[in-house]
């Protein structure tokens, strides 16, 4: 698999230039449509095309991975390229990168002089590096130069591979040689419009290490938040929407396999975005924010029925299990249940295979790196804009939770629409709490976050049992609207099932109650 020689290479200076680039990835038979496109088919620079092989370098612990670095040395022909990259969660389409020139395909870490990996470079790190995984590309690059702008073009169709494990690589870079990011986003737009390209946020190497370690496809929890005191809230917003976009896409594979977490985690990711928005709403009084709002909500519908069907399958198939075989309406039941949650997963599916999609998406990405918010006309909402983020994320901290306790208090006497209400709210605390952790990091804060933490969870998942029992007896009951005609043994399951929903409520009610107390007695950890 890793063919390279080994020889000895010679000292070079290496180049440092920041890559930003934007990443499409499509099917391969679309490939034929490409030179179709106006634009593509108006250059007047012939293509270029090579075949690029890359290997990829790091300790047996992933000690480069974790720290967000990358080593890797590429052969075009006959010459060998050294590129060390480093990036965070914090950035979508730029990365810090180092570049040189070496005379054979083993690393030469004498070349981590002045850049990101320098403190890693020390005998250990030379001694356990060794080659996890190559990619093999055809790349066809059309270069894209016109109103100042310069913009490398690249199609890259291959494979990566393990040694024991492969998978396809076909995609589209775009990187930024002259320009601005908006005639990046031109470009994307006028790709996804022509061809099914969908925004990737995952680098050919982020995939390699998930082959590695066998994660591909896997469901993908939140993705971390580091947010510096000092940081604005405008730019604030921005780091926590992109992780947040990041939970979104990484879910699609998950997903498209029938993955119920995949479902969950997308729409985890999704309402963590908007609760970004709605902690942050002075920042975006326009209407391109609304629009991504609006399109945001409809994605979370899409997505809903798959996840409560899922979970109400599960209860009644518990239930059958569970009960005498003289119950014999309740496994017709759940058959209709099982054929309703499969409908509403390829109603799932469907919604993140089309082209609304993949226009949300990259539309979202371009939103928060070049929307209109990020640069306000009006003079308040650039001052508000330039706060720092640990004063903005206090006065929101303390908004929130004066809601909560207002509403909690009330608990017991709340009807099932102001229950949930209350639950949108406490979610909101919950992810609000999340994206500021790094803001509040001291160690008695850290004690006093936990605790909050803890509480604000299990009120969170008390309230959302809660909501589950009660759109549990609306689904079963529609089951028998839905047919003119109910046997008595459907109806008599039907019966037995909202009881059982509703012999929960007593328990869950005295949980979420008992959370609330727990949550009034831990102390906001932002004071």
């Amino acid at each position: 698999m890793f063919a390279f020689r080994h020889s000895r290479t010679p000292r070079r200076v290496m180049t440092s230039p920041k890559e930003v680039e934007i990443k499409l990835q499509l099917p391969p038979t679309s490939l034929s449509q490409l030179k179709k496109i106006p634009f593509i088919h108006g250059l007047r620079a012939p293509a270029k095309r090579a075949t690029e092989v890359s290997v990829y370098f790091d300790t047996p612990k992933r000690k480069l991975h974790k720290k967000g670095l990358l080593l890797r040395v590429r052969r075009i022909g006959d010459r060998y390229i050294q590129t060390i990259k480093a990036s965070t969660n914090s950035r979508l389409f730029e990365r810090d990168e180092w570049e040189a020139k070496l005379a054979g395909a083993e690393p030469d870490l004498n070349l981590a002089a002045g850049t990101a990996l320098e403190p890693l470079a020390e005998r250990k790190l030379r001694r356990q590096r060794k080659p996890l995984f190559e990619t093999r590309v055809r790349r066809t690059v059309y270069p894209v130069t016109n109103n100042g702008r310069a913009i490398a073009l690249m199609f890259d169709r291959g494979t990566i591979r393990t040694g024991t494990r492969s998978a396809p690589l076909c995609e589209i870079e775009l990187e930024l040689q002259r320009g601005q990011m908006t005639d990046l986003f031109e470009i994307a737009r006028e790709l996804t419009h022509a061809l099914p390209a969908q925004l990737a946020l995952q680098s050919k190497s982020e995939r390699g290490y998930e082959l590695v370690d066998g994660g591909q496809d896997a469901p993908v929890r939140t993705v971390p938040v580091d947010l510096a005191a000092s940081t604005s809230t405008r730019e604030a917003l921005k780091i926590i929407g992109r992780a947040c976009l990041k939970q979104v896409l990484r879910n699609k594979a998950a997903l498209i396999k029938g993955d119920p977490e995949g479902i969950h985690q997308m729409r985890v990711g999704l309402r963590r975005l908007r609760t970004a928005m709605s902690l942050f709403a002075d920042l975006l009084p326009d209407p391109q924010s609304a629009a991504i709002k609006s399109e945001l909500k409809w994605l979370g519908a899409e997505l809903a029925p798959a996840r409560d069907l899922d979970v109400l399958t599960k209860r009644v198939a518990t239930a059958v299990k569970k009960q005498p075989a003289r119950w014999q309406g309740v496994p017709s039941l759940s058959r209709e249940l099982a054929e309703k949650r499969e409908t509403a997963f390829t109603r799932a599916q469907n919604a993140v295979t089309s082209a609304r999609f993949r226009a949300l998406t990259l539309e979202t990405a371009a939103w928060l790196e070049i929307g209109a918010w990020t640069n306000p006309q009006d003079d308040l909402v650039r001052d508000r804009g330039a706060v720092p983020i640990e004063t903005s994320a206090a006065e929101q901290l303390t908004r929130y939770w004066r809601k909560i306790r207002k509403k909690g208090q009330a608990l017991a006497r709340l009807d099932g629409q102001s229950r949930h209400k209350l639950r949108i709210q406490v979610k909101k605390l919950r992810y609000a709490t999340e994206f500021f952790t790094t803001l509040f990091a001291g160690k008695r804060a850290s004690k006093q976050r936990q605790k909050f933490l803890s509480a604000l969870e299990a009120l969170q998942h008390a309230l959302g049992d809660l909501n589950d029992i009660a759109v549990h007896e609306h689904v079963i009951t529609s089951l028998g609207a839905e047919r003119r005609r109910m046997s008595p043994r459907r109806a008599f399951a039907a019966g037995l099932l909202t009881g059982r929903e509703n012999a929960r409520l007593d328990t869950t009610m005295a949980a979420a109650t008992k959370a609330f107390a727990q949550l009034e007695d831990a102390k906001p950890f932002w004071r």
